[in-house]
């Protein structure tokens, strides 16, 4: 009788130390997938579909120890959508605090100052965050643009050079968003009360930035040849800026030819007066700044010197000696 209930004991301390293995194995034993697992938390998704989510694809090794740490630490539903990666060990308790806390994937995409829409709709599909046609419907839509209170005929010029952060699976009109309040934002009052005393709107503002833009990659230039546009403005003189011409050409080659500045084009300030229809690219606050606030001075031409930097004259005559000297090497 003795053995028997010694036999006993025995079977039920090896039961009762299994089971505690067992329940520790599967609670609190973390977990190396074999592979990244990339999960997509929908809205209204309940802990309980996603427990079984993350258990058939090897995040955790049951869904239960996804219920019972929620039941534990009062998460309830309270987990967050988004787009998840999950590739290095864990354990389930810290799997549920990912999901509680939101701690979502985030990719980045950037757009340079200078691009135009048709390069950052390119950008974005090429990196598969969305689709390029999709994105120019949107951004040509007269009803999203007019959501943002913006008198325009696009979104060229508006969709603001940044890095942005932010989770996959977000759609094009979502993408747009961000980047238009992101321009919006980061525009200073001052900058639009000093535009305003040059007798710029705001869409010239923009469209007269984006041009200082492309003539110049340099900042501290900026506001020179600011002065140049704003000179020829005052004067009635047409702008007579390349990127303009180059912006109004369907599939330009990279050959800026005599043709081209005389190709009739709402955009070619060789032959129109004043400032284009719209902006032709995207321009950084820098531009901006320059664009409401140019140098004082009295040049009405540049010319590229070759090196990124370039020559400023007051006079015809002066500038043609320049062009002789930086672009014939006369």
């Amino acid at each position: 009788m003795r053995k028997l209930l010694t036999g006993v004991l025995l079977v039920s301390l090896l039961l009762a130390l299994s089971f505690g293995s067992l329940t520790y194995y599967l609670l609190y034993s973390p977990v190396t997938p074999t592979e990244t697992i990339d999960y997509q938390l929908q809205p209204g998704a309940s802990l309980i579909k996603v427990a079984r989510d993350l258990e058939s694809s090897g995040v955790v090794r049951t869904s239960l120890s996804l219920r019972f740490f929620a039941r534990l630490e009062d998460v309830g539903e309270k987990i967050h959508t988004g787009h998840y990666r999950f590739s290095e060990q864990a354990t389930p308790q810290q799997i549920l605090h990912r999901l509680a806390t939101g701690d979502v994937e985030k990719v980045s995409l950037t757009i340079p100052e200078g691009f135009t829409l048709q390069q950052i709709v390119e950008r974005i599909q090429k990196l598969g965050y969305g689709d390029k046609t999709k994105l120019l419907q949107l951004a040509y839509d007269k009803s999203f643009i007019a959501s943002f209170s913006l008198q325009a005929d696009s979104l060229e010029g508006y969709l603001y050079p940044e890095t942005y952060l932010f989770t996959p699976g977000v759609s094009e009109k979502q993408l747009l968003t961000m980047m238009v309040k992101q321009f919006l934002s980061n525009l200073p009052q001052n900058i639009l009360a000093a535009a305003k005393k040059n007798k710029l709107d705001f869409h010239e503002l923009v469209t007269l930035a984006s041009i200082i833009e492309k003539e110049t990659g340099k900042m501290e230039e900026m506001p020179l040849i600011s002065s140049v546009f704003h000179n020829r403005l005052k004067k009635g003189m047409q702008l007579q800026t390349d990127p303009t011409v180059i912006y109004g050409i369907k599939n330009f080659d990279g050959n800026l030819t005599r043709k081209h500045l005389k190709s009739k084009t709402p955009y070619n300030t060789y032959i129109i007066r004043g400032l284009p229809p719209g902006p032709i690219a995207s321009p950084g606050l820098a531009a901006l700044k320059a664009a409401a606030i140019p140098a004082e001075s009295q040049y009405l031409y540049f010319v590229a010197k070759g090196d990124g930097s370039h020559h400023f004259s007051k006079t015809l005559k002066e500038h043609n000696r320049a062009v002789r000297k930086y672009q014939l090497n006369r």
